[in-house]
């Protein structure tokens, strides 16, 4: 699905010309956070042209044409290729990352329900289960769900977290019968790379900052070395001091103004200059004054932007786009 805010609309657009059952049909095969963000968007349509309908009918045809069936099993495909050009070894490994999770029925589940609901699912479970479910789901899902525990139990997951280097497959399928069959396979399959410092780092960046400090102190009195490592992955809003100009325009790009000006709010007077200065004299000068006029704004406001904003960090730097923790002093033209 495009991720797009024009991709976004065409995409409800379409839908919305196919009917209740039809698209009903198609919305099955999108997750929960694709359902959410076309249902927002077919919630915000109230009238759209004719020739809008038309013109985006026709481009999907277009690109529909355009698609053809290469292989009929594509899992089936992928492992005999890998098999034949690295052996079975070899395969075996690279099959499992690509490949892992075809059965996750019961997790698969959870991704659906609200952070209240399944906080209450699992309230009774030890940690360590806890630990194994929530690195499997999406880490701003699995932040919400710790932020309805305990201190001492949220603390406790985001250790076991940390130092989670994989999950057996047979050991997921044991967790809970309420969550059915997590894994399918014996104990000859080799163990998902799902948590770690990394997975503990991105979830604690989530959990807000009121709580962030909270959960590394309780991990720095278990193990200090761990928390250091947690610390050196974590990226906080902050942080964006640390990236260098180019990252900081390319980030701009992305986040829309109403967004931005929230988000500052709860900025260093440093970070709120670095921004201005990689904006258009005509943009900063916007900027300042949405920021003066603008009133008090809640915490967990400024705290949801802020997290938005860096999502949009954290995608760019997958993508290689930017480097955290950069440095350079490309000057805004």
């Amino acid at each position: 699905m495009a991720d797009t805010d024009d991709g976004l609309q065409d995409a409800a657009i379409f839908l919305m010309s196919l009917g209740e059952e039809e698209a009903a049909e198609v919305f099955k095969h999108f997750s929960p956070k694709e359902v959410q963000r076309l249902g927002e968007t077919i919630a915000r349509l109230r009238t759209v042209s004719k020739e809008k309908v038309d013109e985006v009918i026709d481009k999907f045809t277009r690109e529909a044409a355009s698609q053809s069936l290469l292989v009929s099993d594509t899992d089936n495909y992928v492992r005999a290729v890998l098999k034949r050009a690295l052996g079975d070894d070899k395969a075996a490994l690279l099959i499992d990352r690509i490949l892992q999770g075809g059965d996750v029925s019961g997790i698969e589940s959870l991704k659906w329900m609200d952070p209240v609901s399944v906080a209450e699912l699992l309230r009774n479970e030890h940690p360590q289960i806890l630990a194994a479910i929530l690195v499997h789901l999406d880490q701003d899902h699995a932040a919400n769900i710790l932020k309805q525990f305990t201190e001492r139990t949220r603390n406790e997951v985001m250790l076991r977290i940390a130092t989670l280097e994989g999950i057996q497959p047979t050991a997921l399928k044991d967790l809970n019968e309420a969550l059915y069959q997590v894994l399918a396979g014996g104990d000859k399959i080799r163990k998902s790379s799902l948590g770690g410092v990394k997975t503990a780092a991105e979830i604690i960046n989530l959990l807000g900052s009121s709580l962030e400090a909270t959960v590394v102190d309780s991990i720095r009195e278990q193990d200090p070395d761990l928390a250091q490592k947690i610390m050196d992955k974590m990226f906080t809003f902050e942080d964006l001091l640390k990236l260098d100009n180019k990252a900081i325009q390319m980030v701009l790009k992305e986040v829309a103004s109403d967004a931005l000006v929230i988000a500052l709010k709860g900025a260093s007077s440093e970070l709120k200059e670095k921004i201005l200065n990689n904006m258009s004299s005509r943009a900063a000068e916007a900027l300042r004054e949405d920021l003066e006029s603008r009133g008090p704004v809640r915490l967990s406001e400024v705290e949801a932007q802020q997290k938005d904003i860096l999502k949009v960090v954290r995608r760019l730097a997958d993508e290689g786009q930017i480097v955290l923790g950069g440095g350079g002093d490309d000057a805004f033209v």
